[in-house]
């Protein structure tokens, strides 16, 4: 994940620890000193209507943003890395400075709409001005500051939750752990329900804050936010929801299948009592907090027969002596075999690769940018472990996306939708996971026969397909929430609704009349867009036939490594570069050929093992 400002104009932060004398502890506003640019310097300007009028708005706007957006991100960078009540106040402050900057932006680009004879680029980054604000305050005195306290202690409360586990407290971090490995039903269901004690505090802040937002979408002109989340995809907000129904169906059988075959596995294992045969799947079996991703549970449901099983990710790390900083550097080695540059030295001296002793730190892992050029770093608690290697690859794809677009203006600083920024990473660790990369590095000794390829195949898919109707259903949580269908008094209920309508899943048991089950997920009271990660996980695939073609690549598109390939990595590079210069479709076909979203790459992927899941589940009753 980055950590964003703003969608479209991208400030993605990160930096170093204030130090010095600046106003901290001095009970000072951080606006009323020199070390914060001043949001409102050219409130006072009248632009002309005419399209010169906007030519100069757009270069003024420009300015104004890049400017305040270093602090903003420096601030946020602070908070994230040592919570307290004083950083939290800072950096409430500073995003309230900066999201007045953005309402009144978005106000005036608003007005030079319908002005003839725009330049194109001019016209187009009016277009992201407007839809730029992911939670928009209202144009109104002091709405700023109270959407800022509210989202800072939202997304703070969920960063220092904690709960009670067999007599001690644990963090989030240590109930994953723990989750994963359990095979102990009583045990998951703690952890699943433990972990969900800590979001019920947020519900009233998570209903005051839609109520604010929404005023400030309306603002703008759009109906609500999730209708301007939409709009954000160079394409009409319909468009673009039934455009993700039509990528859903695509994937959807597939998933079904997969689904069919975990449950009847589990059923195997914990027997009717824990896991019936037919129905939904109990969600805390699945080895995953929000059963999101169920690769942890390969043990449970790897195939009987067929092969042997591959390769166990964090053994081999464990065997030859990975550290945290060594996987990130192997992560950036990767990158750099594609003729990229490898990663500033101010990278390594100032991210957060692991968890710090004794201080409170938001460890859900994020890519920053600090200066929109070469300051990039990523925050993480980094564990040895298959995840964790898999996520320090898609974390430096933000990186280096970043750093590849560093040359645009600032309103083109940002990937051509936050689907693609999501895919980079995550495309190159398509070729990060497979046996023909690890036996390039030196971490696998052989690579596995076509006996290994199910087992492979599989392991794979209980992570990518898995996630696939998890990545759709939270924001289509939050599209009925910012619309009214779903009120306060409803939000646990239909968030139950959307797993079991998506996912198939279920609770382990009743939810209690207090529970807020959507703020126990990150990006919920970190107001994050997610349809961003469902697009992801079928743009990868999509980049990734495409590059395995420009290599010549003529074996099974799973076991394709373009590990090494610079001509890959040109090509690869030039799209990058673009930014969010041109609509997505460009950047799509300068990459791959292709100019709209196809999720057949998926189906490519995963053939072989779809064959095989049909003839496991054959007699049963598949569905829910």
């Amino acid at each position: 994940m980055k950590r964003t400002l703003l969608t479209s104009a991208a400030v993605l932060a990160s930096g170093v620890l204030m130090s010095g004398c600046s106003w901290l502890g001095l009970g000072m506003d951080p606006a009323a000193t020199s070390t914060a640019p001043t949001a409102s310097a050219d409130a006072s300007t009248q632009w002309p209507i005419t399209a010169q009028g906007a030519a100069d708005f757009v270069a003024s706007a420009e300015t104004r943003l890049a400017e305040l957006s270093e602090f903003v991100a420096r601030t946020q960078w602070t908070r994230a890395t040592y919570i307290t009540y004083d950083t939290m106040w800072l950096e409430s402050r500073a995003n309230a400075q900066y999201t007045e900057l953005q309402v009144e932006l978005a106000n005036e680009a608003a007005k030079f709409k319908d002005v003839a004879g725009l330049a194109p680029d001019v016209s187009r980054k009016l277009d992201l001005l407007r839809l730029g604000i992911v939670l928009p305050a209202p144009n109104r005195p002091g709405a700023a500051g109270r959407l800022s306290d509210i989202t800072t202690r939202l997304d703070s409360t969920y960063a220092t939750g904690k709960f009670q586990h067999q007599g001690k407290q644990i963090t989030l971090d240590e109930a994953t752990v723990l989750m994963a490995a359990s095979r102990d039903p009583a045990e998951t269901k703690a952890l699943y329900e433990g972990w969900r004690t800590v979001s019920p505090q947020m519900k009233d802040d998570y209903a005051n804050m839609v109520a604010i937002a929404n005023e400030g979408a309306r603002d703008l002109g759009y109906a609500d936010v999730g209708a301007l989340w939409r709009s954000g995809y160079d394409m009409e907000a319909d468009a673009f929801a039934a455009e993700t129904d039509r990528l859903w169906n695509q994937v959807k059988p597939f998933y079904e299948n997969l689904h069919c075959y975990v449950r009847s596995r589990l059923n195997e294992k914990y027997g009717d009592a824990v896991q019936p045969e037919t129905g939904p799947i109990r969600a805390d079996l699945l080895g995953n907090m929000w059963s999101q991703q169920w690769g942890n549970i390969y043990d449970v449901v790897a195939p009987k027969t067929g092969g042997e099983a591959g390769y166990d990710m964090t053994a081999l790390l464990v065997a030859k002596g990975y550290d945290a900083e060594k996987m990130v550097r192997t992560g950036d080695g990767f990158y750099t075999s594609l003729g990229l540059a490898p990663m500033p030295d101010t990278f390594w001296e100032r991210s957060q690769i692991t968890r710090p002793e004794g201080r409170e730190v938001v460890c859900h892992a994020s890519a920053w940018d600090l200066d929109n050029l070469e300051d990039v770093r990523i925050k993480m608690c980094t564990q040895v472990n298959g995840d964790d290697f898999y996520t320090v690859h898609h974390e430096l794809g933000h990186n280096v996306y970043q750093r590849a677009y560093k040359d645009q203006p600032f309103l083109f600083k940002n990937g051509a939708n936050d689907g693609f920024h999501e895919a980079i990473g995550d495309f190159v660790g398509l070729s990060a996971l497979t046996p023909t990369y690890l036996n390039q590095i030196g971490l696998l000794d052989r690579v596995p026969g076509p006996e290994g390829d199910i087992p492979f195949l599989l392991q794979m898919a209980l992570d990518k397909i898995a996630f696939l109707p998890f990545g759709l259903m939270v924001d289509r949580w939050r599209w009925d929430v910012f619309s009214g269908e779903t009120s306060p008094a409803e939000y646990n209920d239909a968030w139950t609704a959307n797993m079991l309508k998506y996912q198939g899943l279920t609770p382990p048991g009743p939810r209690p009349a207090n529970a807020f089950d959507p703020g126990a997920k990150y990006h919920i009271p970190g107001n994050t867009p997610y349809t961003r990660y469902f697009l992801a996980h079928i743009y990868q695939f999509q980049f990734h036939r495409a590059a395995c073609k420009q290599a010549g690549w003529t074996g099974p598109l799973h076991r394709c490594s373009i590990y090494g390939d610079k001509e890959v990595g040109a090509r690869f590079n030039a799209m990058m570069e673009m930014g969010q210069s041109r609509p997505w479709q460009e950047a799509m076909h300068a990459f791959t050929g292709e100019r709209g979203n196809d999720a057949s790459a998926v189906a490519d992927y995963f053939a072989p093992l779809n064959v095989w899941l049909t003839e496991q589940n054959r007699g049963k009753s598949c569905g829910w």
